[in-house]
């Protein structure tokens, strides 16, 4: 007895903590003022657009200008970044404001858009500066200022020496 209860708990117990974990996730990555878009530098791939609480911001390729297709489950690991109540969306250091907007979301909220798309979250960013969700899927990137995708690792800075070693200049 004591054996089939532990394998019908444990597989429950195992999805509730996934659950919440994931609706932390998003609770934290949507919680913050939200309606803030600015830029940040990434080490690997240069300048992205992030929200006011420094998160990473990530567009899906499957959406079009004006349409946000991210929406149940995809929604819960993907958060929209959403505007709260009647604010409006505001370009900080490094954003263009003449790039922002919103769409309007099936359940009444006004999503962020850049460039014409949408912008999300990820659950699985968890401080200011991961960009874990960078090329999920081959569908989910990173966007730079000007609202393209960033779909590969910028190459690092190139330096060069000179040194004289010697050599006779005439």
């Amino acid at each position: 007895m004591r054996g089939r209860w532990i394998r019908w708990t444990l597989p429950l117990a195992l999805a509730a903590f996934v659950g919440v974990g994931v609706a932390m996730a998003a609770t934290k990555a949507t919680g913050s003022s939200g309606a803030t878009v600015k830029t940040a530098a990434s080490s690997k791939y240069g300048t992205v657009l992030v929200a006011a609480n420094g998160m990473t911001l990530y567009r899906f390729t499957p959406d079009k200008k004006g349409v946000s297709t991210c929406t149940g489950k995809c929604a819960k690991f993907w958060p929209p970044l959403v505007l709260k109540g009647t604010a409006k969306e505001t370009a900080g250091s490094g954003a263009s404001s003449a790039l922002l907007g919103e769409v309007m979301l099936a359940n009444g909220a006004a999503q962020v858009t850049y460039a014409g798309y949408p912008l999300y979250y990820y659950a699985g960013d968890k401080k200011p500066g991961d960009v874990a969700g960078e090329g999920v899927e081959k569908v989910w990137y990173v966007v730079n200022p000007k609202g393209a995708l960033v779909k590969h690792a910028v190459a690092a800075a190139k330096t060069t020496s000179t040194t004289s070693g010697g050599a006779a200049w005439g």
